[in-house]
């Protein structure tokens, strides 16, 4: 009798147990974590659409080595060009600051041309020693003269800025400040200020998508 019974409260024990695990309260939910669509994750940046001011005319210079340099020389390359002169204390050494940082932060793919506005004093060996001091990368930043009818004619008609003399004492010569992006056709795609570093910013945006 007595084991009977411990089996009767045994039984009864184990169903208890079986009924307490498979119950839940009805208002029990299990916790969804929402993911976002993997397309989504891995969509491309947006990419504006540059203009096309215009193309830059065929010249050959001479740089700082003395030897001549064609602008076909950078074909399918693209290139930064600004335009300083070796004796200005005004606004050159800023633009060559600026010039300075992008080499630093742009891929060695990207080449960058200093135009001398005053080609009758900046000479190969005046720009080579510039060249250093600015810590141009040889091969990569090139200093260029030329003749000032020349020099002239570039700058006005064929990146459409502006130079004159008859500046101040620190700034004899007046010129652009603009830094210029030119694509691996040789078009100009766009200006930019020189003194706002929002603006270099942009130029080095819009120079890494010229090159992807």
């Amino acid at each position: 009798m007595r084991t009977r019974v411990w089996w009767g409260i045994l039984g009864l024990t184990m169903i208890g147990t079986v009924i307490a695990s498979g119950w839940r309260p009805a208002t029990t939910q299990r916790l969804q974590v929402v993911r976002p669509p993997l397309a989504a994750a891995t969509a491309p940046p947006l990419r504006v659409t540059l203009p096309n001011v215009a193309e830059v005319p065929r010249f050959t210079l001479t740089d700082e080595t003395g030897r001549p340099f064609e602008n076909g020389a950078l074909k399918d390359r693209v290139w930064i060009a600004d335009f300083i002169f070796t004796s200005c204390a005004g606004s050159c050494p800023q633009i060559t600051q600026k010039m300075r940082l992008l080499q630093k932060r742009l891929p060695e793919k990207i080449q960058f041309v200093s135009i001398s506005v005053d080609p009758t004093r900046d000479t190969p060996p005046v720009l080579a020693e510039y060249a250093r001091q600015a810590g141009a990368q040889a091969g990569r930043w090139h200093f260029l003269t030329g003749s000032p009818s020349m020099i002239g004619s570039l700058v006005q008609e064929g990146f459409h800025l502006s130079v004159a003399e008859g500046g101040g004492p620190q700034e004899p010569v007046i010129h652009s400040i603009r830094l210029v992006l030119v694509d691996a056709e040789g078009r100009i795609r766009g200006y930019y200020d020189s003194t706002d570093l929002k603006s270099v910013e942009q130029l080095i945006r819009d120079a890494l998508q010229l090159v992807h």
